[in-house]
């Protein structure tokens, strides 16, 4: 299987969603926030925003390669 932006973006999100899941989870069990729980909220915001591209990119490239 050829990997696409489009699904290296729905992976990049759902990691990022993960991520984000697993900072929830760890704020909870602590006392507030502490620094694996700001890292992990860092690496979310660059997976989703670096999905968020890459689909954007899948629908550019497809839209340019409909118009040649």
């Amino acid at each position: 299987m050829r990997n696409t932006p489009l699904y290296s973006g729905i992976i990049y999100i759902l990691l990022g969603l993960l991520f984000t899941y697993i900072a929830t989870q760890n704020i909870q069990r602590e006392d507030g926030w502490g620094v694996f729980t700001i890292f992990l909220i860092i690496i979310a915001t660059f997976d989703i925003g670096g999905g968020l591209r890459m689909i954007a990119f899948h629908f550019k490239m497809k839209k340019a390669l409909k118009n040649k």
